[in-house]
């Protein structure tokens, strides 16, 4: 088979792989659809997140399944299926509190496509087959009316967004929300405003500099401001950091109003000096880290198939599946390929 190979900076190749097989009844074998790139992998082609290859590439996308093993009850050869980019087993405790992304049966941040971060021996899913450890417990239906390639992020993307907003909403129902959009999270930012204004959020502000972002913002019902992420629009229960940086982390907290929360899903790669007093003062929550993405997906789906939702406005480019290694190379911000 083949397999799409990070070497080093905004170099791919494809490599000829023995094809996987499975090792138990538990697992399935799973062909790709629809990839998507996520906000992280241009970061990593261009080095600005340093991550070292060669490693198979790829971790965003909706696949179809190619064999099951004789444990697997819930899918079957045919099944189009959104693939999380964590690897979980369903079974431990984390899983079972929903916390996927932090399964206890495997080594900690264990996921496809991201190197010796998620660790080598998953592989990527840009390849002709990729193996699931846990079938049953992994693989989401995809709904028969959404297409592939609109939700090939709720891999990851999407439903690091979805919990950026959805458990806050549900504590407090029809909450404004702000969106601080910007470069590094740039898709995610754009979902968690659509996905708000999908939830019921009274009011969604979404803040960029970018006349693309800002406009697909608009489209997906958000209320789109011109300015700085530094720019100060008034006060909300609940922010969303997704610029990137110190600064607009900042910004965000102070964004925050009494007892809000401010959510960062973008990655801060250095220690960044919090106000903690005022947020002391105000009661304010601020969260950051992975998002569980196998949790979130179900409910993503649901959203995309009632029309409430709809992801397809995000992507910036859709190709063919063997365009992707120039495609890559020129590190779009949300790239999605289509194989069939």
């Amino acid at each position: 088979m083949r397999r799409l190979i990070l070497d080093k900076l905004k170099r791919l190749r494809w490599e000829d792989a023995p094809e996987p097989t499975l090792q138990n009844g538990r697992q399935a074998l799973v062909s790709p659809v629809a990839l998507a790139t996520c906000d992280l992998d241009p970061a990593i082609l261009s080095g600005d997140f340093p991550m070292s290859g060669p490693f198979a590439f790829g971790h965003e996308g909706v696949c179809e399944v190619v064999m099951v093993g004789d444990e697997v009850r819930d899918f079957a050869p045919g099944d189009k299926v959104v693939v999380p980019f964590q690897i979980s087993c369903g079974a431990c405790g984390p899983c079972l509190r929903g916390n996927t992304g932090n399964c206890a049966s495997h080594p900690a941040m264990s996921a496809f496509g991201l190197g010796t971060v998620g660790g080598l021996e998953w592989g990527g899913l840009w390849a002709d087959l990729a193996l699931i450890p846990h079938a049953d417990a992994m693989l989401v239906r995809l709904p028969e009316d959404v297409p592939p390639a609109a939700v090939a992020s709720a891999s990851d993307n999407i439903p690091d967004a979805y919990r950026s907003v959805r458990p806050q909403l549900a504590a407090n129902p029809g909450a404004e929300v702000l969106v601080l959009g910007g470069p590094a999270s740039p898709s995610i930012g754009l979902y968690a405003a659509g996905l708000a204004a999908a939830l019921g959020s009274s009011r969604v502000v979404y803040l960029d500099t970018d006349a693309d972002r800002l406009a697909v913002a608009a489209r997906l019902g958000a209320e789109a401001i011109e300015g700085s992420a530094e720019a100060r629009v008034g006060r909300f229960p609940i922010t969303v950091e997704a610029h990137g940086g110190a600064a607009a982390l900042r910004s965000a907290i102070n964004a925050t109003g009494p007892d809000g929360v401010c959510t960062s899903v973008s990655i801060q790669r250095e220690d960044a000096a919090l106000p903690m007093f005022a947020m002391y003062s105000r009661c304010c929550t601020f969260h950051t880290g992975r998002a569980h993405a196998r949790s979130a997906i179900p409910a993503v789906l649901d959203l995309v198939a009632a029309g409430r939702f709809d992801p397809s406005l995000v992507t910036t480019r859709t190709i063919a599946w063997d365009e992707s290694i120039d495609a890559l190379e020129e590190a779009p911000t949300k790239l999605v390929a289509v194989r069939y």
